[in-house]
């Protein structure tokens, strides 16, 4: 195995990259992200937010964007403190 090898297999993947880029996204209204999803993804947002919830514990998000994860892992922990 060589390094550059090494080095793909520690990249995220082209739909990690575009989960986290819809995420950097603002949205105009209710629904419109949700839309995006579908339509540039292909995925129910259920799926979406299951794949999403997964790749915030992923160090390699974290090393792709992270002002991203970073402010999604405060997010998700503040609605566990909720519940």
């Amino acid at each position: 195995m060589t390094e550059e090898t090494v080095g793909d297999e520690s990249a995220l993947g082209e739909r990690e990259q575009a989960l986290l880029a819809l995420e950097r996204r603002s949205w105009p209204g209710p629904g419109a992200k949700e839309r995006a999803v579908r339509e540039r993804l292909g995925l129910s947002p259920t799926r979406y937010y299951q794949l999403l919830n997964a790749l915030l514990d992923d160090p390699r998000a974290l090393a792709h964007d992270p002002v991203t994860v970073n402010r999604l892992r405060r997010v998700r922990e503040e609605k566990q403190r909720r519940r």
